[in-house]
């Protein structure tokens, strides 16, 4: 396929400019030769050739709206148009996201409303919406549980991450200065809990758990893994890079989890990639909410407003609040489907996944 510049033919011109009664300047006495180089070779295509053009290279590419879409660990789902026409009203784009609390009333309350769906979900006690995607909420939830030991007086410098996670957990915790320490694998694909428990001392932050883990396999003995690392004064971190897998049939406060990160362009079907941007909320128990990062929402006489009056928090993550526009599309997501409807979704996702592992046994070795 023929560059633009390759179509490009002089003169030719995508619009016409009515004659100005403005007096021409002459470039060169304006700018000065010194600061000149060549002349900007911008091409030249009539209107059609250029929509021709271009939607051609539209055509060739790939994405959810034409097929299977997976993208490592990251397989993404449909992409409904209702969200994007809900994060398109005048009310969310044309808001700036620092504008006085009072004239942000509706904005604040979608976002307080997710959070507490989130919680809800997941079986947390807070949520911060502000990381930007997930590899941020990683290490946004690492920086809460170094400060956690922080604040308690103890100088734990392991994180322990199994051999099968994603590479950002080991870049996450090695960030926020902690030695990492790989966990084997059992025959099975989980946790080697006899290694877990050889590994598993007071010197130990944390251990990064996805579950499902990237083989798509659920920890059969995840309780008995929560038991173990928080014997030892440990904390439990979630990574939810699969929580399509689980989302309304199990919560991960309820299993043990004291961090988990979310990806808003995963699991809740916002856009991803090129198309996106990310969003990577993370949500604490109770033991980590006062380390959240600022600012946080605070809901006083059914007003909302910004409140950053929390001593031991982490501070902030990034600019402004988050995604806002990736937080409204995934809010769209959770009130289109409803409870029902967020399991059911979990439920297809799994029965799929088995099915393609099924069709996938004669060719490979999988359990």
């Amino acid at each position: 396929m023929e560059l633009i510049f390759e179509i490009s033919k002089p003169g030719r011109s995508t619009a016409d400019i009515p004659t100005s009664d403005v007096p021409a300047v002459n470039i060169d006495d304006a700018i000065g030769n010194k600061y000149l180089r060549d002349e900007l070779d911008l091409p030249e295509v009539a209107e059609i050739d250029l929509i021709r053009h271009y939607t051609n290279l539209s055509r060739r590419n790939f994405g959810v709206d034409l097929g299977f879409y997976p993208l490592g660990s990251c397989t993404m789902k449909y992409n409904p148009k209702v969200n994007e026409n809900v994060a398109a009203f005048p009310g969310f784009t044309g808001l700036h996201p620092y504008a006085a609390d009072e004239f942000a009333q509706g904005n604040l309350q979608l976002i307080y409303e997710m959070q507490k769906y989130l919680c809800g979900i997941f079986g947390m006690a807070e949520f911060t919406l502000q990381p930007a995607a997930g590899a941020h909420g990683e290490l946004t939830g690492v920086m809460m549980i170094k400060k956690y030991f922080e604040k308690k007086g103890q100088q734990r410098r392991i994180i322990l991450i199994p051999d099968a996670a994603h590479g950002t957990n080991p870049a996450s915790g090695a960030l926020c200065g902690f030695d990492v320490v790989e966990l084997r694998s059992n025959s099975d694909g989980g946790v080697d809990i006899e290694h877990l428990q050889s590994l598993m001392t007071e010197e130990v932050a944390a251990l990064m758990l996805t579950n499902p883990n990237t083989l798509g396999l659920f920890e059969r003995n995840i309780e008995k893994v929560a038991q173990i690392v928080h014997c030892k004064g440990g904390l439990l971190y979630g990574d939810g890079a699969n929580a399509n897998a689980f989302m309304g049939k199990t919560r991960p406060g309820d299993l043990g989890f004291d961090v988990i990160q979310l990806n808003l362009h995963k699991t809740f079907s916002t856009p991803h990639g090129g198309g996106g941007p990310g969003s990577g909320p993370v949500g604490v128990s109770k033991a980590l909410v006062d380390f959240l990062p600022v600012p946080r929402i605070v809901k006083k006489d059914d007003k909302y407003h910004w409140s950053e009056n929390f001593p031991d928090t982490i501070g902030r993550v990034r600019s402004f609040y988050g995604n806002f526009n990736v937080i409204v599309k995934a809010y769209t997501y959770i009130r289109s489907l409803g409870a029902e409807g967020l399991k059911r979704a979990t439920e297809m996702a799994v029965l799929n996944a088995n099915y393609i592992k099924e069709r996938l046994k004669p060719y490979f070795d999988l359990p």
